[in-house]
């Protein structure tokens, strides 16, 4: 029997390779508008982050999500996003 081969994704925050499962997606989409994709299928730009709060807030601060997604994230949305994590 074969093994199935799991995805992997780096966290942003943490930079870990981690199973596709075990992130959150965030997404940009081609409006620009930011969110978080729970489902994994939404179209747009994507970052993996683990489900912790730290990993985060380590993205924000070392601006490696804004780097990721191209596009300046205030604070306002960036709090929107802990929050609906």
């Amino acid at each position: 029997m074969k093994t199935k081969k799991i995805p992997l994704r780096m966290c942003t925050g943490c930079m870990e390779m981690k199973p596709k499962k075990e992130l959150v997606r965030i997404v940009k989409n081609k409006e620009g508008e930011v969110s978080i994709d729970l489902t994994g299928k939404k179209p747009g730009r994507g970052a993996y982050i683990c489900k912790d709060i730290q990993c985060l807030e380590k993205a924000f601060r070392t601006k490696k999500l804004e780097k990721n997604l191209e596009i300046k994230i205030s604070d306002e949305l960036y709090e929107r996003l802990k929050e609906e994590l």
